[in-house]
Parts: structure tokens; sequence; C-alpha cells
């Protein structure tokens, strides 16, 4: 009998660039929900409880924003982007 577990992104971001990437790839092509969810990913990788502390937001708060149901304000993000050490930039469409 083969034993399966749910696949759990966090588990793999162990390097800044892989967490650059992984970001990168759902801002170009997800849902806001999607990018929300990576994000939470990304978060959880580091330490939800760390990254509360960081941005002055309860951990609970945080998880309901970040997860697939979550609708994080714009401070919301920005506040996690920060205590990430990363920031949201703005490039032209090449289309």
């Amino acid at each position: 009998m083969v034993e399966t577990r749910t696949f759990d992104p966090a588990e793999f971001l162990t390097s800044e660039d892989d967490v650059v990437r992984y970001l990168n790839v759902w801002m170009e092509d997800g849902t806001p929900q999607e990018i929300a969810r990576a994000l939470g990913d990304v978060a959880r990788s580091k330490g939800m409880t760390e990254i509360a502390k960081r941005t002055g937001l309860g951990r609970q708060a945080l998880y309901n924003a970040l997860s697939e149901n979550g609708n994080p304000t714009l401070e919301t993000l920005m506040a996690v982007l920060s205590a990430l050490g990363l920031r949201l930039s703005v490039t032209r469409d090449a289309a």
C-alpha cells in the first residue's frame, strides 16, 4: 500500500532564490487569490509566528488573509513582503 500526503510548497522554499522565483511565477500568471496563497506558503516556510511578530498582525489573521479563500489588503501584503525582506515592484508589460 502506498502512503501519500498533501503536497506543501512551504516545505520546499528553502532559499531566498526559491522564494523569489516562486512568488514571481504566481505574480505573472496567478489570480489574486493564488498570489495571496503563494505569499502564505512563503510566510509559512519562514514561520508564521515570526512573520506575525514582524508585521504586528495576528497569526490567525495572517493565516486567514493568506489562505486560498483570503482577500488580504494591500497593507497586509506590503507588511508581509517587508517582513520577508521583499518588496513589490512594477514593470512595463511586454505586450
